[in-house]
């Protein structure tokens, strides 16, 4: 099916191209969003009609999406979830958890806006893509965590891993120690029993 775009399409195309796609792709997508009409000889023409307007509302969307997009370069927002010790969240984070946190922080995003590549199914830090415009992207980062402390140690560079290993190390050393003191503790009374062992009973002198 041929379509003539209304705005830039990545990977298809720019504002006013004439494209072939997927009748499917242009049913379900395209056409109800508003990105594109069917390319007739009627719509090609409104177009040109319109062409001057179309681009000086794009001038100004842009405008305000690279506004935004100064706003979150560089922002992390913290995920709070729940977790295994090795990691594994109990489900994931989805573009509708993104969208939220960012509208906690006073930005509206609808979750179609929100592009996550990879599945976040771990704890640790992870990036989503925003796409305010069609051209203009923004990524934020992620910091899931099961807790605000836990969140701030991975800020610091550490991995769940990392501190999974040091509490084990710890845990450990509380151990030794432990150990060492009842084993000092049981040299001592042997020492005692020793002592008294050694001394004369005063019915024998």
């Amino acid at each position: 099916m041929q379509v003539i775009l209304l705005e830039r399409v990545a990977k298809l195309g720019q504002m006013g191209d004439v494209v072939n796609v997927k009748p499917g792709y242009a049913r379900n997508y395209l056409l109800p969003q508003g990105k594109a009409l069917r390319a007739s000889n009627d719509n090609i023409k409104s177009f040109e009609v319109r062409k001057a307007e179309l681009e000086a509302q794009n001038l100004e969307t842009r405008k305000e999406a690279q506004a935004v997009a100064a706003r979150l370069e560089g922002e992390t927002y913290t995920v709070i979830r729940q977790a295994s010790d090795g990691g594994a969240l109990y489900g994931s984070v989805s573009p509708r958890d993104v969208a939220d946190l960012l509208e906690e922080a006073g930005v509206k995003i609808d979750k179609r806006q929100i592009v996550i590549t990879t599945p976040i199914k771990l704890l640790g830090l992870h990036a989503a893509m925003i796409n305010l415009h069609p051209e203009v992207d923004v990524e934020v980062g992620l910091n899931v965590a099961r807790s605000v402390e836990e969140a701030q140690l991975q800020a610091s560079g550490k991995s769940i891993q990392e501190l999974a290993a040091e509490e084990e190390a710890a845990a450990e050393f509380e151990i030794s120690e432990l150990f060492d003191d009842i084993g000092s503790a049981g040299m001592d009374d042997e020492g005692d029993m020793r002592d008294q062992g050694n001394r004369e009973d005063p019915r024998d002198s």
